[in-house]
Formats: C-alpha cells, structure tokens, sequence
C-alpha cells in the first residue's frame, strides 16, 4: 500500500520523512507540547530520527500510520497526526496527534483530524476510531468532543510519564456517528 497524501484548504498531510526529525525534535524536545503527551522530551536529535523510523515501521506493518502537517503556504513542519493501534481486521484505531505551540489554537489540529477521520472512515473502512487523554487535556479533550468523540469513560493508572501514573480517559468515535 502506497502512503496516503491528505489535503485540506490549509494543510498537507504527507508520510513524515527522515528530513522531518529536526522539526520532529524541535516539538518532542518541548516540555509544553509534551505536558500530556505520555513521553518524556527528547534530548538528542537521533530520538527524532527513531521515531521517524518507528512511524514508518508501524506503516510497513500495518499496525499504525503517521503523517506529518504541512503548511500548504510555507511548507513549514507544524506536527504529526496518526493512527495508532490500527487494527485492520478488527476495523479500529485510536489517533494521535502533536503540533508546533505555534499553531495552538488555530485550527489546525481540527482541520487535519477531520481529514484523518474522513480517510480512516471512508477508505479504510474502520468502523471504531477511539482517543485517550491526560484528565486534565482540555485542549485535546474539546477538540475531541467537538469533532463527536463521546466520553466512554477512565482507564487507571494507564499512562505513565515523569516518574509516576496517571489516569486517562478513554473516548470513542463510530463510522455511522461520524456519517450522521
């Protein structure tokens, strides 16, 4: 399977690519951006590099897909969205996504996430997209909601970052919810 290439009126989504990781590390290396990210920043640019292989290894077997944002105007790197924990078979995912603080709050995130759900709903054919967050996500937690993500409750102790567990709510959105 070729990689899929999203457009938006804004956006390009495209397969991030080993010349991405400077700007991949730049965002991971960010204690804002990772504040609810369930990882720890990255110190070195060979993490970006890592995790760029990761991303295409998780595409080359079927268990995952990631893309890069681009900005149509500049070019310019502004995050990764993606499908983890694809499940073909099983038709479900859950998504996740990180941008540039510079893009906070500018519709961005929203933009790209309607495009993945529309790919992942229409050519994939999943049935089940699902989302976990850090409780106190508002960001991510709004934007969930207002694309139709329903609260399907708390996982305990489910991620664990800076030394300690936290809790995570778990969120879920079906084809036929999306279709309506």
């Amino acid at each position: 399977m070729t990689f899929p290439t999203l457009l938006t009126s804004r956006l390009r989504l495209t397969e991030v690519q080993v010349e991405h990781a400077p700007a991949i590390f730049e965002i991971f290396s960010n204690r804002e951006v990772l504040k609810y990210y369930g990882m720890d920043p990255f110190q070195e640019l060979v993490q970006a590099e890592n995790i760029v292989r990761h991303f295409k290894n998780s595409f080359d077997t079927k268990r995952g897909m990631r893309w890069a944002i681009i900005n149509n105007d500049d070019n310019r790197f502004i995050g990764t969205i993606g499908l983890n924990n694809l499940s073909l078979g099983m038709k479900k995912a859950e998504v996740g996504f990180e941008i540039h603080p510079d893009f906070w709050r500018s519709g961005i995130t929203s933009e790209a996430l309607h495009a993945v759900l529309d790919y992942s709903f229409e050519e994939l054919g999943l049935h089940r997209m699902g989302a976990v967050t850090f409780l106190a996500n508002d960001a991510s937690i709004g934007l969930l909601k207002k694309q139709g993500f329903l609260e399907e409750g708390k996982l305990r102790s489910y991620l664990f970052q800076n030394g300690q567990s936290h809790d995570a709510f778990v969120f879920s959105l079906l084809r036929e919810e999306w279709n309506a």
